[in-house]
């Protein structure tokens, strides 16, 4: 028994050695993965989308999952919650809960819909979340989003976040840029 766990353990070894395993990423498939988008906007690519563009596309793609108004089903509630964080059932939504406006862009394009992540074009995530942060009453309805309008909105519970003080935390002082 135990000279079968050994071979196994080596096998299993040399199964995951550099040798023949494997390639390394070109260059085109890691900027294909290098789609981040900075809490400050950074990143954000060219594109610009409507709030009512955004409600036409989330009535296609979003509502089956987060219901008619973003206030959830199989999905998660993305609207309200306003003033619950503090207590003792906080309702963690968009415009409750998270902290910056372009991570909202950063989500819904690289996850959503949940079906076919990464097929909404840019100007379609653009218009969604204008209409997840209107639902939110954080944009007018008339309102449209690009780069620098979407950095520009101050969600509301952004300092409400505290810094990490564990010694072993680089920065803890505060990530709310602040």
């Amino acid at each position: 028994m135990l000279i079968t766990v050994a071979l196994g353990l080596c096998a299993s070894a040399h199964a995951q050695s550099p040798y023949g395993i494997g390639r390394t990423a070109t260059a085109a498939e890691i900027a294909g993965w290098n789609i981040d988008i900075g809490r400050d906007g950074a990143n954000l690519p060219v594109g610009s989308g409507s709030v009512t563009h955004g409600r036409e596309v989330f009535d296609q793609q979003c509502v089956a999952c987060h219901g008619e108004k973003g206030e959830g089903g199989v999905g998660d509630r993305l609207v309200g919650g306003q003033g619950t964080i503090a207590t003792p059932k906080p309702i963690k939504t968009v415009g409750s809960y998270w902290p910056y406006a372009p991570i909202l862009f950063d989500y819904i394009r690289r996850a959503m819909p949940q079906n076919a992540p990464q097929s909404l074009s840019n100007d379609d995530v653009y218009a969604v979340s204008a209409y997840i942060l209107h639902l939110n009453g954080l944009l007018p309805a008339d309102a449209t989003l690009d780069a620098r309008t979407l950095s520009a909105i101050k969600m509301p519970n952004r300092g409400m976040f505290t810094g990490d003080p564990r010694p072993d935390v680089k920065n803890p002082a505060c990530v709310t840029g602040c």
